[in-house]
């Protein structure tokens, strides 16, 4: 029974898109590749601006994107040794966030710092923990995909959607929206096989029915050619699994016989102080044909393909939010019930805050 003297909301009766995701987890906040050493790259989550630091030797670190001075960024200084300095006077920190040198001053002088966050490299990632730092050590990172298997391919991509990342989260989900990609996939159905739920997770599974002869390029090179019959039920080719396992969210290809043949891994990160606007980092492994350098010859069209339909996928989500902004909250009538119940997953992993106009994240460190 709910306990009256409880003031705390109940996050299910709360509108998705003023949820704020949960900070105590790993996000990607740049690709590996994109911080040389000596340099630093200014990101963000939510209202959160983070300088990234890769030091002439050493790890890659991250402060809080503001001097403790007149609050420039940090990510347009000097780096120096093993600290960065800020552009407009040269005040120094190092990896803890202390302020190690003021140029004139003292050394018993020496100001408060700035907050640091911990800090990773995998997968071709620099993934930060904005959250309690005290949880980083017992919070794994996320599987990412077939990153490390030579067997796979796999290609990158990080594209920005003016949406709360709820949408797309929804998006994904709910495989009945190939409506949309008619265009690029021809006349496909999904087939709802199941689902599976747990703490922290919930899983659909699908295959998908052709019911015209247009079969995109990309997708027969990798799949092979599907055969249609329309006189008869199609058999399962390929289940697709996908997996909201909070905050990240994956999708698994099997062919009929339980073999991997694709997987993607993808995580949006909040990069804006309404929290609508979102930073995706994408992983797309796909298994290496038997046939050499086949994959190689396949990857622009697979390359074009996707572009493409996430594109469709991009307007579309960008339009919701116009919606919601519009209407002045969430009106969506959702019968799906994996989506249902995605919904409440959201909810309840991530953190409801005051009802605004805006669906602001006000995470402070602390609370």
């Amino acid at each position: 029974m709910p306990d009256p003297t409880n003031s705390s909301p109940d996050p299910l009766k709360t509108d998705l898109r003023r949820v704020d995701i949960n900070p105590d987890f790993w996000y990607p906040l740049a690709w590996s590749k994109d911080l040389k050493r000596g340099k630093t790259i200014g990101c963000r989550f939510g209202r959160h601006p983070i300088a990234l630091v890769r030091p002439a030797e050493g790890s890659v670190f991250a402060l809080e994107d503001r001097c403790a001075h007149r609050q420039v960024p940090l990510s347009l200084g000097k780096v120096s040794g093993e600290a960065v300095q800020c552009c407009y006077h040269g005040w120094a920190y190092g990896r803890s966030g202390r302020c190690i040198d003021v140029p004139y001053l003292g050394k018993c002088k020496l100001p408060n710092g700035v907050r640091t966050y911990p800090c990773r490299e995998a997968g071709g990632m620099i993934f930060v923990f904005p959250g309690d730092a005290a949880k980083a050590d017992s919070i794994p990172l996320p599987s990412l995909a077939q990153v490390d298997n030579p067997a796979f391919k796999t290609r990158h991509f990080s594209p920005v959607v003016k949406c709360h990342y709820t949408f797309m989260h929804e998006n994904l989900m709910d495989m009945n929206h190939q409506f949309l990609h008619r265009r690029q996939m021809g006349q496909i159905k999904a087939r709802f096989l199941g689902q599976d739920a747990g703490e922290g997770f919930i899983e659909a599974r699908y295959s998908f029915a052709r019911s015209g002869n247009q079969q995109p390029l990309a997708e027969r090179l990798i799949f092979g050619k599907h055969h249609d019959d329309p006189g008869r039920e199609q058999p399962v080719e390929e289940i697709v699994s996908i997996r909201t396992t909070y905050p990240y969210q994956s999708l698994k290809i099997h062919d009929k016989d339980g073999d991997l043949i694709m997987e993607l891994f993808s995580v949006y990160v909040p990069n804006s102080a309404d929290g609508a606007s979102t930073q995706t980092f994408g992983l797309l492994s796909v298994l290496r044909p038997k046939t050499p350098f086949l994959i190689d010859v396949i990857w622009p069209a697979l390359g074009i393909f996707t572009n493409r339909i996430f594109e469709e996928d991009r307007e579309i989500m960008e339009l919701e939010q116009a919606a919601w902004r519009d209407l002045g909250g969430d009106h969506n009538v959702e019968v799906f019930p994996i989506v249902r119940k995605l919904r409440d997953l959201l909810k309840v992993e991530g953190i409801v805050r005051e009802q605004t106009a805006d669906p602001v994240v006000v995470w402070e460190h602390g609370s």
